[in-house]
């Protein structure tokens, strides 16, 4: 789904979503295609929502968005695990 279906869908929400196409540029990640794994009212929840999943499934590229952002391009972020 593109962000605008989601935006569309899911009016004023946080969104909790899956990258299923995405592409890296300059440490820009661009996310094109994605599917919503729930909506919340408040960030609380979404994150929540977010750490059980990510519990579960740590390999799957996870967000969460507000549907009032216009674009869905993430600063990427690399850690040394030491």
């Amino acid at each position: 789904m593109k962000w605008e279906e989601i935006t569309d869908l899911h009016p004023s929400r946080f969104v909790l979503v899956e990258a299923i196409k995405a592409s890296s540029s300059n440490r820009i990640r661009k996310i094109e295609e994605m599917a919503v794994i729930q909506d919340y009212d408040n960030p609380n929840e979404a994150w929540s929502g977010y750490k059980e999943l990510h519990k579960l499934h740590p390999h799957r590229e996870l967000y969460i968005f507000h549907t009032s952002r216009k674009d869905v391009e993430v600063v990427e972020e690399f850690f040394k695990v030491l």
